[in-house]
């Protein structure tokens, strides 16, 4: 079995990854940081995902000896001139915290919105994951990023019970239901990271 640690404590985003790793070979086992209790927090100062998303998975592969995977996602909204962008995650303060951030980015949409009831509600989920390696790795020299991107719009209320972060006020394009009340395998073939991850899997594969 084949191991490899994706950044992240979030276990739905791991069960994600398993499910379209699995797509390309069934003997990969993915592990998140909270199967290394140790692992400390990484800091996202980074400036764009890509950065975001080197800074975690260069930082777990040090830490862990195994080979990382790790993704920065994010929702951008035209509206909000690109915002919460690189800030998805802690847009309400506290990092993780998807009710809190979806309150606010609809209050912001609903102040707009009285403004301008025709306001622009496109919106565009976009991801880099970035594959990193120990140093000690005979493909230490070999990291490498994907992109993915999913458009759609902003619904004024939360619609669904699956999915995480902003999923249940995002519709995608094309689609009359939000990415909380479509199921997991529609949403892993159009969503930004299972498209990056579709792209690195490959990679992935012919490297570990």
């Amino acid at each position: 079995m084949k191991k490899i640690v994706l950044a992240t404590r979030n276990r739905g985003k791991i069960a994600e990854c398993q499910r379209l790793l699995a797509e390309y070979a069934a003997e990969i086992r993915v592990y998140g940081v909270a199967d290394f209790p140790e692992m400390p927090d990484v800091e996202e100062s980074g400036m764009t995902l890509t950065e975001n998303a080197l800074l975690k998975s260069r930082a777990v592969a040090l830490f862990t000896g195994l080979p990382a995977l790790a993704d920065d996602s994010g929702l951008f909204v035209s509206a909000l001139g690109g915002d919460p962008g690189i800030y998805s995650a802690r847009w309400a303060g506290k990092h993780g915290d998807d009710l809190a951030n979806t309150a606010k980015v609809l209050a912001q949409m609903q102040e707009l919105a009285k403004v301008n009831p025709n306001l622009d509600r496109s919106a565009s989920f976009r991801c880099a994951i970035a594959l990193s390696f120990p140093p000690d790795h005979p493909r230490a020299d070999q990291e490498r990023i994907e992109m993915g991107e999913m458009n759609g719009r902003l619904i004024e209320e939360p619609r669904g019970r699956d999915g995480f972060g902003y999923d249940p006020i995002f519709i995608p394009d094309g689609m009359t239901l939000t990415s909380a009340e479509i199921d997991a395998q529609q949403k892993d073939e159009i969503s930004h990271r299972g498209r990056a991850m579709r792209q690195i899997a490959p990679v992935l594969i012919s490297l570990l």
